[in-house]
């Protein structure tokens, strides 16, 4: 893959900025890197460059991307990581105009999220409780699920979670979200318990590695010996699907995120505020949120089929 020193340059100033000024996560940073690295490439095969490219460029690449049968949602973020690179662009100078600014994408398709029965859920829970070789494994496991399922949290702030936080039997928990942005959210009497159980375990081995080898103890929640000092998304993810085999659940249906659309569906399915749970779930839009409400129809829908008198025979 080709792409040109400038266009590189741009980039690197892009990605920079929007860490900058716009506290964006690290995983959207890349997102859009590689969204960029892709559209240079494709443009330096065509002579162009970030600087030369007009509107039909921006619009051939576009439909080069249907061509390849590449999803609409795919499409749709390539085209704003280009939109946000010109803005950009425009506000710097480096371009006296902004050549994606009248472009309409292809939208985003609302799709409902994929979520887990109750029932489901309490399978996971008491599977997650035998899902391990040693003692402290499992501990650590039932902690991570049960917490998991308390919060509703991504699966980036479970894992890295400080330990510091959950000290002294929290009611609540500070999280730090996308964009660096702070919340509380609270945890269920198992999600303590289970806190709790894995803290005496996971100090004890803190301990004796601190005697036995001299090493600092880890400043995370779930400690592990990746780069990153804590337990990885994949090693994380790889987990939920093996407890999901010993559960009974199909693991196509199990992910980390599938387990935050739970949280978030029972929580409205008995009453909860749809406020309150974007306030938990850390979204900075209510249209986001808003997805949950086909749990509202479905209560409705029942309401009215169960309780009005023209519903009965």
């Amino acid at each position: 893959m080709s792409i040109a020193p400038q266009d590189a340059r741009w980039i690197s100033s892009f990605s920079e900025a929007q860490m900058a000024e716009l506290g964006a996560a690290e995983n959207t940073r890349l997102s859009y890197g590689r969204d960029l690295v892709g559209f240079s490439d494709w443009l330096a095969r065509r002579g162009r460059s970030f600087e030369s490219a007009g509107r039909d460029d921006i619009e051939a690449y576009l439909v080069a991307c249907e061509a390849e049968g590449l999803a609409q949602s795919t499409r749709a973020r390539r085209l704003s990581s280009i939109k946000q690179l010109y803005r950009f662009a425009f506000e710097e100078g480096w371009r006296g105009d902004n050549p994606a600014i009248q472009i309409k994408g292809p939208g985003r398709v609302k799709r409902l999220p994929k979520t887990l029965s109750e029932d489901e859920v309490s399978r996971l829970l008491e599977a997650a409780r035998a899902v391990g070789r040693h003692a402290e494994d499992r501990l650590r496991n039932t902690c991570l699920m049960e917490i998991l399922y308390a919060t509703g949290m991504r699966v980036s702030e479970l894992i890295s979670l400080p330990v510091s936080a959950c000290r002294g039997d929290p009611r609540m928990l500070l999280v730090l979200g996308k964009g660096g942005k702070e919340r509380m959210v609270p945890l269920s009497q198992p999600a303590r318990a289970a806190l709790k159980d894995w803290l005496e375990t996971r100090d004890s081995a803190e301990d004796l590695q601190k005697r036995e080898k001299g090493k600092k103890p880890s400043l995370f929640l779930f400690p592990s010996h990746a780069r990153q000092g804590h337990i990885t998304r994949d090693g994380f993810y790889k987990l939920i699907k093996e407890i999901a085999v010993a559960a009974g659940v199909s693991p196509a249906k199990v992910t980390p995120h599938t387990l935050r659309h739970a949280f978030a569906t029972h929580l409205l399915a008995h009453g909860a505020d749809l406020r309150a749970i974007q306030t938990l779930l850390g979204h900075a839009d209510l249209s986001t949120t808003e997805i949950y409400t086909h749990v509202l129809d479905e209560r409705l829908k029942e309401l009215v089929l169960t309780h009005h008198p023209l519903a009965k025979e």
